[in-house]
C-alpha cells in the first residue's frame, strides 16, 4: 500500500533534486510515499503525472547513520556478480538521495503466501549461490566477527529482556548468556566464510515482473558464515515452514555446495547443525532487534512477530541442549523463567 504525497508535503530538496535528474518541471512530477522498513531511510515513487508509459522510480531519503556508500559500493558487487539489484540513475551522497529503478510491491512473502516456494526458493538459492562465489578478499566489506556476533546478541539482554519484558540484571543468567555467546560464536567462525547480505528474507526479495527475483536492502553485508543467508531465508521471522520442508531445502543448499570442499567435509548432518546452531545466534538478536524498533524508534508492530521468532529459539535450545552442554543452563532458564512472563504479554498469541 502507498500513501499519496503533495508537493508540499514532500521534502522540497528532493522534489528539487528528482526533477532536475530527471528533466522534468516539478509540477510535472506525481510523488507517493511507499511503506518503510525497519530503517530510518524514507522511500518515495516518482512518475510523470499523466504519463503511464513511463517507469516509475524510487527517490530515497536515506540519513548518513545507513551506510550510503556501503550501498552503493554492494549495489555495486551485487550487480557485477550477476544477482538483480535496482538499477543505479544517480546518487547524491551529501544530501543522502538516491534515485533508483523501481521493483514494484511484490515482496517474496506474499508469493510465499500463496503457495508458490517451489516457484520462487529455487531462483533465491541460485542468488545466493552467485553471491557465495564472490572472492571476499577481494571486497572490503567488513568481517562478520567476534566482535560483530556478540554486540548483536547483548541486544537481547537490553532491550528484550530489560526493556520489554521489566527483568532486572539480577534476574539474568549471565553465566549462561556467556556460555550460549560463546557457543554460537565457535559455531559461527568454524563455518566457511562467504559474502552474507545479512537479511535475506521474504520482504527483501521482490518478485519482478520479467519472473526474476530483485533483491534490495543489501547494505548491511559481510564476509561471514555460509549459512547465515539460509537461516534468514528458511527460518524467516514472518513466514513459518515445517522441519521437514526446512531441511529439504536446506539438502538442495548443501548440494549446490559440491565445489566448496570445506562445506563437504562437515557432511549434510554438519552443515544442518550449523545452520540451526546459526539461526539460534540470529533470533537472539531478533529478539532484541524488534523490541527496540518498538521502544527506540516507535515501532511497535514489530511485537507480533515476536512469537514467531521465540518459536525459533525454543525448537533450537530444545534440539541442541544435549549435543551442547553449553546451551542447557539456557534452556533451562528460558523455559522456567522467560516463557511464563512471555505468555502473558499482549502480543503474545500460539496461532
Amino acid at each position: 500500500m502507498t500513501t499519496t504525497v503533495t508537493q508540499a508535503q514532500a521534502p522540497a530538496e528532493l522534489y528539487a533534486w528528482v526533477a532536475a535528474v530527471t528533466q522534468h518541471d516539478r509540477s510535472a512530477l506525481s510523488v507517493t510515499l511507499v511503506a518503510g522498513d525497519a530503517s530510518p531511510r524514507r522511500y518515495f515513487r516518482v512518475r510523470t503525472d499523466g504519463n503511464e508509459t513511463v517507469a516509475t522510480l524510487i527517490a530515497v531519503i536515506s540519513p548518513p547513520t545507513e551506510k550510503n556508500e556501503a550501498f552503493l559500493a554492494i549495489r555495486d558487487l551485487l550487480e557485477t556478480s550477476g544477482i538483480k539489484v535496482p538499477r543505479l540513475v544517480r546518487a547524491e551522497l551529501q544530501a543522502g538521495f538516491f534515485l533508483l529503478e523501481d521493483f514494484g510491491d511484490a515482496l517474496l512473502l506474499d508469493a510465499l503466501r500463496q503457495g508458490e516456494a517451489s516457484q520462487w526458493y529455487p531462483q533465491a538459492l541460485r542468488i545466493l549461490n552467485r553471491q557465495r562465489l564472490i572472492d571476499p578478499q577481494e571486497t572490503t566489506l567488513p568481517l562478520y566477527d567476534e566482535a560483530l556476533l556478540v554486540q548483536e546478541m547483548d541486544l537481547f539482554p537490553k532491550w528484550f529482556l530489560g526493556d520489554l519484558l521489566g527483568f532486572s540484571a539480577s534476574e539474568i543468567g549471565q553465566g549462561h548468556l556467556r556460555d550460549v555467546w560463546t557457543c554460537l560464536v565457535e559455531n559461527a567462525t568454524a563455518q566457511p566464510q562467504v559474502v552474507v547480505h545479512r537479511d535475506f528474507h521474504s520482504r527483501n526479495l521482490m518478485c519482478l515482473n520479467d519472473g526474476e527475483l530483485g533483491v534490495i536492502d543489501f547494505q548491511d553485508a559481510v564476509v561471514g558464515p555460509i549459512t547465515y543467508d539460509l537461516v534468514s531465508l528458511f527460518k524467516d521471522c514472518y513466514i513459518v515452514w515445517s522441519r521437514d520442508a526446512q531441511l529439504a531445502w536446506l539438502q538442495k543448499a548443501y548440494d549446490n555446495l559440491s565445489d566448496q570442499e570445506d562445506t563437504r567435509d562437515a557432511g549434510f548432518a554438519g552443515f544442518v547443525k550449523w545452520f540451526d546452531l546459526m539461526g539460534l545466534q540470529r533470533h537472539i538478536k531478533v529478539l532484541g532487534i524488534f523490541s527496540r524498533l518498538c521502544f527506540r524508534d516507535k515501532k511497535p508492530q514489530y511485537l507480533d512477530d515476536l512469537p514467531t521468532v521465540l518459536a525459533y529459539v525454543e525448537a533450537s535450545l530444545q534440539l541442541y541442549r544435549d549435543q551442547e552442554p553449553r546451551l542447557a543452563g539456557f534452556a533451562d532458564w528460558f523455559e522456567a523463567d522467560l516463557m511464563p512472563r512471555v505468555v502473558n504479554q499482549p502480543w503474545f498469541k500460539t496461532e
